[in-house]
């Protein structure tokens, strides 16, 4: 109940031609897979406090073409702010979620049971549901490959 009413007060407080943030929750990751199957795309954490993310979201906003999903680790208290700077790197268009939990161990866990909160974090999935973690910020040329990836990269990646 109380997600949902989260889920409503966030549509509520959408100004007009606003930027939707979804609320990530525990169910999100796989939401977002399903939603995406068949097709290579890029999961990206980052935060507000972040500098390498920053540099990270202007890396992504010069790559226009890559299939992008940005979460923000901050709150959704913080909506306007993150709004602000997504837009601010030309990521208007981007699906963008932010952490809907007070418990961000609990969402990071339901993302990679090894991911101890360091950002920025990537998820690179390629189209047969395979996917490879980043820490820090992916090189430009590791997307590439990996968005257009043949079999033999597909092999060495761990599944979601």
């Amino acid at each position: 109940m109380r997600r949902w009413l989260t889920v409503a007060l966030l549509a509520l407080a959408l100004p007009v031609g606003a930027q939707e943030l979804k609320p990530f929750t525990p169910e999100s990751p796989a939401q977002i897979a399903a939603s995406r199957a068949g097709r290579s795309f890029v999961l990206a954490f980052w935060s507000l406090t972040c500098a390498h993310c920053q540099q990270e979201l202007a890396d992504f906003g010069r790559r226009p073409t890559v299939n992008l999903v940005l979460v923000s680790t901050d709150t959704p208290a913080e909506r306007e702010a993150i709004r602000a700077t997504l837009a601010r790197h030309g990521l208007e268009q981007a699906e963008a979620w932010v952490f809907a939990d007070e418990f961000a161990e609990r969402l990071r866990y339901a993302v990679d049971r090894h991911w101890a909160g360091e950002l920025p974090r990537s998820y690179l999935y390629a189209a047969d549901g395979s996917r490879r973690a980043v820490a820090g910020r992916p090189d430009a040329a590791l997307i590439e490959r990996w968005l257009g990836a043949g079999d033999d990269q597909r092999r060495t990646a761990t599944s979601p």
